[in-house]
């Protein structure tokens, strides 16, 4: 926990004096000490995006980002301790509960990022898509070593900057800190809620109660989480600049949305939401354009460019230019990952779907058992009810062009991969939206938000089976948090397998002997994945991975093989 926290000051110290910066450049006029945190992260994500491109991210990076540091707080040294002033003083002026509140808030979320991580895809592809960012920078084809590492998130990205890997191994808790602004950021709003009695401050304010939900993610660099978090402020700022907007608040606006797309293209609606604005006030922004503009064009090229590299296409998965390179993943291997994809939202193998009609999809689909059947009957339950208390409550266009991008997000999801995690941003506002129309005192609000800790407590210091909530066993066993972690976290995945020297061809590769699941790699040297993957694709696809040159910087590309291989 202690090195957890002192790292987090670094980050916390770090993003807001880039953010700071990063606001003069772009001109947003941001007041908000959470505000210029978030805009660090995105600056980093950008620069370490940018130098992957040809580098490692790595002492070299950080050398480089030091360097940076000191010549902000040279250039801007009053107005940036101004900014950590003004946050001292209003921290100071919250109320005793949220006083209280915020520091058990703050140390629940570092002892859950000091457990054991069990998030599943941190086995998958988390752990080895940052360690090959730290040591390569963005590698060619690297996907045909494994298909996860095609989802390479800019999540992953700033984690591989802030996991300080040259310096120790068991730092993999940004989403943590991502779930600290989040919550810093609702209680600054809860205080001013109860001021300026603005609902929509309540509406954000109340982003804690779900600690409980988002803790089952921090303990790994889940993108999930960022995109949660920046949702509930892009929602936020959405709904209070509607109706009158500034060119400042409509450049952030686009900047949450770009940090979104780039951590995860599932996000693609939100986009909906600077273009309505630009739409409905196009004669204010107008004169404004050119930098969010330019700045949306910098993240594009670097997506298609980081796309490029890892997978030899623009977009993963597409078969879209796929010809351009001579390590694009094979079209057969695509298609298997797309229909995979696809199939696994509703737990029925290929044959299953494609005799299946829409509405039998859908019946599997609501139907589903456990926390997946659950969120997915909640989605549903608040398409039918929102509109009543939209119309009841808060009948704002605001609020309808918010419902209309949760239908629109629900139903591009059902065609492509219909997981509850990819729509649960709306759940989780809509939820809120339906509790806050209700309750509004203070008092009441209190009380939940300190009950709220109770679930958080239970589950994070006594041993609880939540396998009965899930579909996946492996998801949902849920790590205690030990005194072993009070000073050093838990090593960065729950697997303590052995891994086996394997060579194939030209490429000599490291295997869990013992694995949970089938896309699992752990934490092995480089390179890493499981044999059972590649058993299987020579198998049923005759393509296997092989080395483009004998470095590994050079990547992989996807060899056919021949009926006499």
């Amino acid at each position: 926990m202690f090195l957890i926290l002192i790292s987090w000051i670094y980050i916390l110290f770090t993003t807001v004096n880039l953010g700071y910066a990063f606001d003069k450049i772009i001109c947003l006029k941001n007041n908000n000490f959470i505000i210029n945190s978030i805009l660090g992260l995105f600056s980093v994500t950008i620069l370490a995006s940018i130098w992957a491109i040809f580098g490692r991210i790595n002492i070299e990076f950080h050398l480089f980002l030091l360097l940076l540091n000191i010549l902000v707080l040279l250039k801007f040294r009053n107005p940036i301790l101004k900014i950590y002033k003004s946050f001292t003083v209003e921290l100071y002026q919250l109320s005793l509960f949220l006083k209280i509140f915020l520091i058990l808030i703050i140390f629940l979320i570092i002892a859950q990022c000091a457990s054991i991580p069990f998030v599943i895809d941190n086995e998958s592809y988390y752990i080895q898509t940052i360690k090959w960012i730290n040591e390569y920078g963005f590698v060619k084809g690297l996907v045909n070593l494994h298909l996860f590492f095609g989802q390479t998130s800019g999540w992953h990205i700033a984690q591989s900057v802030f996991n300080f890997s040259f310096l120790y191994p068991n730092f993999n808790d940004l989403s943590g800190f991502c779930l600290l602004l989040g919550n810093i950021f609702s209680i600054q709003k809860l205080n001013k809620f109860y001021k300026n009695n603005n609902l929509n401050y309540l509406l954000l304010s109340l982003l804690p109660l779900f600690n409980l939900f988002f803790f089952q993610f921090i303990s790994a660099p889940s993108p999930d989480i960022p995109v949660y978090i920046f949702s509930f402020i892009l929602f936020f700022y959405f709904l209070e600049n509607f109706k009158k907007t500034d060119s400042e608040t409509f450049s952030l606006i686009v900047i949450l949305v770009l940090f979104l797309l780039y951590i995860k293209n599932t996000t693609l609606t939100l986009a909906i939401f600077p273009i309505i604005l630009l739409g409905l006030h196009f004669k204010l922004l107008s004169r404004t354009l050119l930098k969010p503009v330019l700045l949306t064009c910098l993240v594009v090229v670097l997506f298609i460019i980081k796309n490029m590299i890892i997978c030899g296409s623009p977009i993963f998965p597409s078969k879209i230019f796929n010809d351009l390179t001579n390590y694009a993943i094979p079209n057969t291997i695509q298609t298997f990952y797309y229909d995979q994809v696809k199939y696994y939202g509703f737990f029925i193998t290929a044959d299953e779907y494609n005799a299946m009609s829409v509405f039998d999809l859908f019946s599997k689909w609501i139907s589903m058992p456990k926390l997946n059947g659950l969120f997915n009957k909640i989605g549903v339950l608040l398409i039918i009810t929102v509109p009543f208390f939209i119309y009841k409550f808060q009948n704002k266009k605001a609020f309808w062009v918010l419902y209309f991008i949760m239908i629109l997000q629900l139903f591009l999801l059902f065609v492509t991969s219909p997981q509850y995690r990819f729509f649960m941003n709306f759940i989780l506002f809509f939820l809120l939206f339906c509790f806050f129309s209700v309750i509004q005192n203070k008092k009441i609000i209190n009380l939940i938000l300190l009950l709220s800790l109770i679930p958080t407590f239970v589950v994070l210091f006594l041993p609880v089976n939540l396998n009965r909530f899930s579909n996946h066993k492996f998801m949902l066993e849920i790590s205690n948090f030990s005194v072993k972690n009070i000073v050093f976290p838990y090593q960065n995945t729950k697997s303590n397998t052995p891994f086996e020297t394997i060579e194939l061809g030209n490429l000599k590769y490291n295997s869990p002997v013992k694995n949970d699941f089938f896309w699992a790699n752990g934490n092995g040297n480089l390179p890493c994945v499981d044999k059972r993957q590649i058993d299987y694709f020579e198998k049923y696809f005759r393509i296997i991975p092989q080395m483009r040159t004998t470095d590994l910087k050079d990547g992989f590309y996807a060899k056919q093989l021949s009926e006499n291989e």
